[in-house]
């Protein structure tokens, strides 16, 4: 066995694993008091709304991945909420723009994460509301330690609070500046919300399931999207360097459902691995590992390794940049790009030098549109983007993730995120941010993530499930943007060709391209780019950079932040979580 940093957990009763301890610690405690895995999971995810509020919120997105026994068939559950009805690409170009801001309330869509957690709730948990949101409650009413990646957030957009946020000053600068690192924050508007919430939906009575209807409808058609459609149509600074309205209104959150889907899967190693449709960037990698079926890998680590996951990542990320988008309103040749055919295809155009340029395929013959080349304009501001690691490998924050499974079997993964507080003020009244995920839209027309009214963005955020012979096996994820699908390749190389444990799949050396263009504003990229840890060696860094790839180097425990749990073929319980950052644990028995 390799050395870790700590062991994989293995048990028999319940595994929950997420980037915060917090959320990992109610997690298990729900399982403890008799819940399953889906309550456990919108326990931690709650929670990871108070306590990462720099990386997610309660006005958030959360895509969520499952198997639950009773039904025995995977699903995914879509909580990305959509564009507002008046998101016309003429909306954005008559006030002079040619990207969407990344900040304030232009970029604001459907908050779909509570719809989401509430949905799942309703159909697969088994706990009244009270019991699943008391965690989060309490620690938002009564304190929590603030990490010290919230508290340089925090920081970085102070002035901006300060000048052009009140709302936000008022939450998180307390006495005017910064909190303290781990010292106890509170938040008792977000705690005011939560309980408010709870409180209408038990007024009416009814089943378990009718109450947390009702707390769906309090959200989405009471008073927390009356609060939302009056604060938005406030101008307020934005990353274009002026003062805008928003688009969003209460029509559009009363008219909005998530909505459970089959997930997109392919075979590889022995197990089927499913993923979230092309309205999120989950089926790059299913991509990836198809194509890798067809290569040479070489040694775990090595630069041959190092080489074709990265050369395979250009392509399959080609392919989003051309053709993902929402089902709903682009035709999106999935079948094709998940087939056997077109990744021999496609790995074939592997060579033993780093490729150049963007080179998407040509499913079915289809003629690939990639956007114009768009340039950052005038103005910036703080907060822009998602608060992910950087592409050099700097950390300014990241997104969420959970895994839970219980001793029935029952397996979910979730990655929450947006609402962030760097990128959009709080709302008054109600302590939390709208999610600011329409900047992942091209305003340019005609491409498969152009914006359009009620169209879902194309997501980064992307869970993952591992079944087999149809059973769940493995729920996994990570944070980090365009990064969430470049990071668990080379996890799952590990575990399932290498046949490392999760916590050595986890602690081995990561890497990933910086070469597609991010998803995020202002949509940089760095032609041949690779960030690597040094822990990979000075060896594979010298021939990768013979092979023609930009290497940026960067700390030895800087890149991914996995977690993983699930159950191993003996009926055993597994979970593993992420070092780096010092936050992510795992916790069962």
């Amino acid at each position: 066995m390799t050395l870790t940093t700590r062991p994989e957990l293995v048990g028999t009763f319940g595994m929950v694993a997420s980037t915060h301890w917090l959320a990992s610690a109610a997690g298990m405690a729900v399982l403890e008091e008799g819940g399953n895995a889906f309550d456990a999971a919108a326990a931690a995810g709650l929670v990871l709304h108070v306590v990462e509020p720099h990386l997610n919120g309660l006005g958030g997105d959360a895509p969520i991945i499952g198997f639950d026994v009773a039904s025995a068939r995977p699903w995914v559950l879509c909580g990305q909420g959509t564009a507002p009805a008046a998101a016309d690409h003429s909306a954005f170009t008559a006030l002079g723009l040619d990207v969407i801001p990344g900040t304030g309330h232009l970029a604001a869509v459907v908050p779909g994460a509570f719809g989401a957690w509430m949905s799942m709730l309703e159909r697969h948990g088994t706990l009244p509301l009270e019991r699943i949101t008391r965690f989060a409650i309490g620690y938002a009413r009564d304190g929590y330690p603030l990490i010290p990646q919230a508290v340089a957030t925090i920081g970085t957009v102070a002035e901006l609070f300060a000048a052009h946020w009140p709302t936000s000053a008022e939450i998180y600068l307390p006495g005017g500046a910064p909190p303290s690192p781990r010292a106890r924050f509170r938040n008792p508007a977000l705690a005011d919300t939560l309980e408010r919430i709870v409180a209408e939906a038990n007024a009416g009575g009814g089943s378990r399931e009718r109450v947390i209807a009702r707390a769906r409808e309090t959200y989405y058609r009471g008073f927390v999207a009356e609060a939302i459609d009056a604060w938005v149509r406030h101008p307020v600074r934005d990353s274009s360097g002026r003062d805008h309205a928003g688009l969003l209104s209460g029509d559009d959150l009363a008219s909005w459902e998530p909505t459970w889907e089959a997930p997109a899967t392919i075979e590889f190693a022995g197990v089927t691995v499913a993923k979230t449709g092309p309205w999120g960037q989950g089926p790059v990698l299913l991509q990836q590992l198809a194509m890798l079926a067809h290569q040479d890998l070489g040694a775990p680590g090595s630069a041959q390794t190092v080489h074709a996951v990265i050369e395979t990542a250009k392509l399959a990320f080609a392919d989003r940049e051309a053709y993902y988008g929402d089902p709903g309103f682009v035709d999106v040749p999935l079948a094709t790009l998940l087939s056997d055919d077109y990744a021999r295809e496609r790995a074939g155009l592997v060579d033993a030098r780093a490729a150049d340029g963007q080179h998407p395929g040509r499913p079915g013959g289809r003629v690939p549109t990639l956007p114009r080349e768009i340039v950052a304009p005038s103005g910036g501001g703080a907060g822009i983007g998602e608060p992910t690691v950087s592409r050099t490998g700097d950390t300014r924050g990241d997104t969420c993730h959970l895994d839970v499974v219980d001793r029935w079997g029952n397996v979910v993964a979730a990655t929450p995120s947006g609402g962030w507080l760097q990128s959009s003020p709080v709302i008054p009244g109600l302590g939390f941010s709208l999610p600011t995920r329409a900047q992942m839209f091209w305003i340019e027309q005609g491409l498969a993530n152009s914006i359009a009214p009620r169209k879902r963005p194309r997501t980064t955020l992307s869970p993952g499930l591992l079944l087999r012979d149809g059973r769940p096996y493995l729920a996994f994820g990570t944070p980090g943007g365009d990064q969430q699908d470049q990071w668990p390749v080379a996890f799952l190389l590990n575990h399932l060709v290498h046949g490392m444990n999760l916590q050595e799949s986890i602690d081995a050396a990561n890497w990933h391209s910086t070469h597609m263009p991010s998803s995020f504003y202002p949509r940089d990229s760095q032609p041949r780019g690779v960030v690597v840890e040094d822990r990979v060696g000075d060896g594979v860094i010298a021939e990768l950079r013979e092979r023609g790839h930009d290497v940026t180097v960067s700390g030895p425990w800087s890149l991914g932040r996995l977690s993983a749990a699930g159950i191993r073929e003996d009926g055993m319980l597994i979970a593993a979580a992420n070092p780096r950052g010092m936050q992510g644990y795992a916790a069962g028995r």
